[in-house]
């Protein structure tokens, strides 16, 4: 039977939350809950649970769009299907099997290994390509999938170790870091397995275009020349150009390659697209290319700490970013991601070493310094998230500020 079109939305406690209701509103900001956004069709009573986890005392819900507290499930062929979301939603078929989360403590050795192993791979493909040979797209398959794996274990391990680049490996470190990036989005965005691995993919080749420009432009520590940074706006051309004529690369992989430097407004790069002109997937890998760019010391420039590089880009959201994505994108790596130096409401400095479990204000940190003192102090590992601890995150701090290196020791080992 046909719902009316009218919304019926009201409050009801949260634990008379139920599978197939559609949640209109949860309290506060969209930071302060584990769903990428604030409006769903409630599909499972794991994510009841989760609500639930969150502390959160009663939920807004639009019966015209879902089930109302005391009505009973509709039969199958009676149902009828909220409005669809502004992203894909997943295809449960195609969703992978679940892979047991481990600490970031567990993980970390293994990321590092991986890192490695696909540095190594990403330069050999990119040596190919300077020679004009074809890639084996099926081989950097198998390293979409170790990739990925490890991302599902603990994205926060590989992400961050990733972006520990020198300027000599930047360019393929920058590979891996996207293709990381954009299989922890997707895995937010709850795409399938299928969608998922082109993500993967197309963040791992996203670059190859790069194999074409000059190495003396690419790595020019000063700025670049009107000519030089033409060289460098051909590169999306060049890459579709070469994964086209060698075949094998997704018409995702082929997008992404081609899109990744447009923009919102159309002021980006090589065909001016705009909105929603150009696909998700390529709106996706904008976001995780500038992310990985900006939190990484460049030949030109020192990175920008995690946390702040977050901030940043959620004000360029009306030009450059594709919004609703981008607080996916903050969902799979935290408001502080991993390696954030914050400032605790005690006047204490403290390195982010742990997203957390239910909420993206209550990382796992490890205090550092003494902001009265302006002295080191015991690395003290604290769970923010944790009932006896009253500390809270006020700001995010930029390290050479106060003088602080080697901060990566604290979380990486």
């Amino acid at each position: 039977m046909a719902r009316p079109a009218f919304a019926m939305q009201k409050s009801i406690p949260v634990q008379a939350l139920r599978p197939g209701m559609f949640v209109e509103r949860l309290p506060g900001s969209w930071i302060d809950h584990p769903f990428w956004r604030s409006r769903f069709v409630l599909e499972s009573e794991e994510d009841r649970q989760t609500i639930i986890q969150t502390g959160i005392a009663e939920v807004w819900i639009d019966t015209s769009k879902g089930l109302d507290v005391d009505e009973p499930a509709p039969a199958a062929e009676d149902q009828e299907l909220a409005p669809a979301p502004a992203v894909a939603q997943p295809d449960p078929e195609g969703q992978p099997a679940p892979v047991r989360r481990v600490a970031m403590a567990d993980e970390v050795d293994r990321a590092r290994s991986i890192c490695k192993d696909a540095s190594k791979s990403v330069v050999s493909m990119f040596q190919e390509a300077r020679l004009g040979r074809a890639i084996a797209v099926e081989e950097a398959g198998e390293l979409v999938d170790e990739i990925s794996a490890s991302v599902e274990r603990n994205p926060g391990a590989l992400i961050s170790l990733a972006r520990l680049k020198t300027a000599d490996d930047y360019t393929y470190m920058h590979s891996v870091a996207v293709c990381a990036l954009m299989v922890a989005l997707s895995r937010t965005l709850r795409l399938d397995e299928a969608a998922t691995r082109e993500a993967g993919m197309a963040g791992l080749l996203h670059d190859l275009g790069k194999a074409l420009v000059p190495l003396e432009v690419l790595n020019k520590p000063g700025k670049l020349t009107d000519e030089e940074f033409a060289q460098v706006k051909a590169h999306p051309e060049h890459g579709h150009h070469m994964l086209a004529e060698g075949g094998g690369a997704g018409p995702g992989t082929l997008d992404v390659c081609l899109h990744h430097h447009e923009r919102i407004d159309g002021r980006g790069y090589p065909h001016g697209l705009s909105g929603t002109d150009f696909t998700q997937l390529a709106r996706m890998g904008a976001i995780c290319d500038v992310y990985d760019a900006i939190t990484s010391n460049r030949p030109y420039k020192a990175g920008w700490d995690p946390g702040e590089s977050i901030r940043r880009m959620s004000g360029w959201c009306k030009d450059h970013l594709d919004e609703p994505v981008f607080h996916a994108f903050v969902k799979s790596i935290g408001i502080y991601p991993v390696g954030s130096l914050v400032r605790l409401s005690s006047q204490r400095l403290a390195v982010v070493v742990e997203m957390g479990a239910h909420s993206l204000l209550t990382p796992k940190v490890r205090v550092v310094l003494s902001v009265r003192s302006r002295e080191r102090v015991a690395p003290e590992l604290i769970d923010l998230a944790a009932k006896s601890v009253n500390e809270k995150i006020v700001g995010v701090e930029n390290p050479q500020d106060w003088k602080l290196t080697g901060l990566e020791k604290l979380w990486a080992g």
